[in-house]
């Protein structure tokens, strides 16, 4: 093994070391997370969340997709083979957890909330400029 490769499972084993970012990155196993989601399903403040979130992409476990003022992370495709297969192990043996099934169904149910909330907000806006253009033409 490389000097290079050695490192990098260094560092990923050492990103893997913390139960909270355990939990994080189990969050992740389904795709990209919104930055806000992590502090109300770990139910943890923001700057304590952040700091995990930077030592994993600092380790090159994940990465940032940035959306308007919203920063998306998701898993890093880009890490080697090897890392993949032990990050995914890792995120299979998270997944049969009792705790990390249900941070994992808070998140489901979180998100689909925050999916409802903008289709209402959308629907309301929708509504209210029919109601608008019907109110003019009676007008």
């Amino acid at each position: 093994m490389e000097n290079n490769e050695l490192t990098e499972t260094e560092n990923l084993f050492l990103a893997l070391a913390d139960k909270t970012r355990l939990r994080i990155v189990n969050l992740m196993r389904g795709g990209e997370v919104c930055v806000n989601l992590f502090s109300d399903v770990l139910i943890m403040s923001q700057p304590k969340i952040s700091r995990h979130l930077a030592y994993l992409r600092n380790a090159g476990v994940v990465s940032t997709r940035r959306h308007g003022k919203w920063v998306y992370y998701r898993i890093d495709s880009s890490i080697s083979s090897g890392a993949t297969r032990v990050l995914n192990e890792t995120l299979d043996w998270l997944a049969s957890q009792n705790a990390m099934q249900t941070d994992y169904e808070r998140l489901t149910e979180l998100n689909g909330y925050e999916e409802k909330a903008k289709t209402g907000i959308i629907d309301v806006i929708n509504n209210y400029e029919r109601d608008t253009e019907i109110e003019t033409f009676l007008l």
